[in-house]
């Protein structure tokens, strides 16, 4: 039976959201969203370190300066290298201004893909972005309900990409001109709970977090199930690998909807038996 531990701190998160492990850092981010505020767990000696964030944030990337870009509910930001100022690069959907960034990563060529929705989840006016080292960016796909992943298979084929509403992982092509061929891949049932977040191991095999499920999964690269590891969470929300042999799994879960206890909104180690896929890092 595979093991977990649950990250001793003073607080927990209300929604708990897009892990990143910095191999410069030696650390593992992830946000959590309506705080609003962003967490790092050093590897090191394991203290956990927290910043309050001016606005709603769903992700943080890495780029090559040392900064962090962020997914605010506004855009695109910059958050310096001692994470104590935010500097806004861009707003995004000026004309829904109760959207929201959800979840997003950078690929293996430097861009970030990353979704957005509406907050009070009434609408499917969400989309799929791609922000390049130019800084440009564009919508790659539209009408989400609440966007989560991206995951990009080990191959570089695949991208992964969820509709948590509608309890669907998409599959995506991936082309010189972007993404082709959307299709169902995995359909969860009413019992499997919702699609939260998602990550690749060196395996190809793909882990997604369950929402109101309370687990993790791994697919196989058809799409089958391979096994899954139970959670004292109830609301499972992102997945990565961290730790210098990429062999320690990290997984954050939210505490908002819910009563209080011990492990909703905690971040859990897991005991996965598989390494992961090294952090990939904005071009700009």
């Amino acid at each position: 039976m595979a093991e977990w531990r649950k990250i001793e701190r003073d607080v927990r998160d209300m929604l708990g959201e897009g892990t990143l492990w910095s191999a410069r850092d030696n650390a593992v981010y992830w946000v959590d969203i309506l705080a609003p505020a962003l967490n790092r767990l050093s590897l090191a000696d394991g203290s956990v370190e927290r910043w309050d964030m001016p606005e709603p944030i769903g992700w943080v990337v890495e780029n090559a300066a040392g900064d962090l870009i962020g997914g605010f509910q506004s855009g695109f930001g910059r958050i310096s290298a001692d994470r104590c100022a935010v500097h806004h690069i861009a707003v995004l959907e000026p004309h829904f201004p109760g959207n929201r960034m959800n979840d997003g990563k950078a690929d293996r060529h430097g861009a970030i893909w990353c979704g957005t929705m509406d907050m009070a989840e009434e609408e499917a006016r969400g989309s799929l972005y791609r922000l390049d080292p130019d800084g440009t960016w564009q919508v790659m796909d539209r009408d989400y309900m609440v966007p989560n992943g991206p995951a990009f298979s080990a191959c570089g084929r695949w991208l992964y990409h969820s509709d948590t509403a509608k309890r669907t992982v998409y599959r995506f092509a991936i082309t010189d001109k972007g993404i082709a061929r959307k299709e169902s891949f995995i359909q969860f049932g009413e019992d499997d709970g919702f699609p939260d977040g998602m990550t690749v191991d060196r395996e190809g095999y793909l882990w997604v977090a369950h929402w109101d499920g309370g687990r993790i999964s791994r697919y196989d690269p058809d799409g089958e199930l391979d096994r899954a590891i139970d959670l004292p969470a109830r609301r499972i929300t992102n997945i990565t690998f961290a730790g210098e042999a990429l062999d320690r799994m990290f997984v954050t879960s939210a505490a908002i909807g819910l009563p209080e206890s011990e492990f909703d909104g905690a971040l859990f180690e897991v005991e996965s038996g598989v390494t992961g896929m090294p952090t990939a890092i904005y071009g700009g």
